[in-house]
């Protein structure tokens, strides 16, 4: 299988390898400097509610980008693109359970589903880097740990639930350089949510995250959590909808964008 330090960092490249099955891994410390992106694809009918609880969540829920009914391309974020097949792997929720885990949404399309994008970290962890803060999870060749917190989201129609965050280790006098350099990218999360004591959230154990991968957090280290693109998921796991798809956790769509047009100066 196709390693990271094999693929390509031209974006529509990495989309192609993705779009024949060449990769399916995780997407941290891939096309650094280009904004990667969460989504969620909901039916015509709910697609409203899911628009108004992402305004009303814009931490965890920054939208980038609203495709129409039926359509695939995200003509404004990856011009030629293809949602249905340019993601390493999907996840199909029917009310509430995960029944599928497939790498192309092609079999399942249908003309009235919505897709949504939205915001992901992983667009300024190269900020992270460029300022000298470690990102452990790409250290390790692992997914960033995501948790499910008691940070309820501000309900939307159908949809409520709690906020999924996701952590990275940092050294104790780099916290302030950490809190600012991620707050110039409010549309991919922006500055942390919590910072310390992980009970606080309602984080019981950070050796066991319900979404990716636990990762070594060293003596004079703090755990830092920010707003996570993966709460979709656990609102669906909480309204349960008839259909929402989504990425697999860190596998995200990487768009033609460059972090840049989403800093705040």
């Amino acid at each position: 299988m196709t390693t990271t330090a094999t693929l390509p960092a031209d974006p529509p490249a990495i989309r192609g390898m993705i779009r024949s099955g060449s990769y399916d891994g995780v997407t941290a410390g891939l096309a650094n400097g280009f904004v990667q992106a969460n989504l969620a694809v909901l039916p015509r009918d709910l697609a409203f509610d899911f628009l108004l609880f992402c305004q009303r969540n814009p931490r965890p829920c920054p939208l980038l980008e609203v495709i129409d009914a039926g359509e695939v391309e995200p003509s404004f974020t990856a011009p030629g693109a293809d949602i249905r097949t340019d993601v390493p792997s999907y996840r199909v929720y029917e009310h509430g359970e995960l029944v599928a885990e497939i790498p192309s949404l092609e079999q399942i399309w249908r003309n009235d589903l919505v897709s949504f994008l939205m915001g992901c970290s992983f667009s300024f962890e190269a900020a992270m880097s460029d300022a000298g803060i470690p990102i452990r999870h790409q250290e390790a060749g692992s997914n960033v740990p995501m948790y499910i917190t008691n940070i309820a989201t501000q309900p939307a129609g159908v949809f409520s639930g709690p906020m999924v965050v996701s952590m990275r280790p940092v050294a104790q006098d780099k916290i302030v350089r950490a809190v600012q350099v991620t707050s110039r990218f409010p549309d991919t999360h922006g500055a942390p949510v919590h910072i310390g004591d992980p009970g606080a959230i309602g984080i019981r154990n950070l050796e066991a995250p319900e979404f990716g991968d636990a990762v070594e957090i060293r003596a004079g280290e703090v755990p830092v959590f920010w707003a996570c693109g993966v709460t979709p998921q656990a609102v669906a796991l909480n309204c349960k909808p008839p259909l929402m798809i989504t990425h697999s956790p860190g596998k995200m769509f990487i768009t033609d964008r460059r972090d840049a047009e989403y800093a705040v100066i």
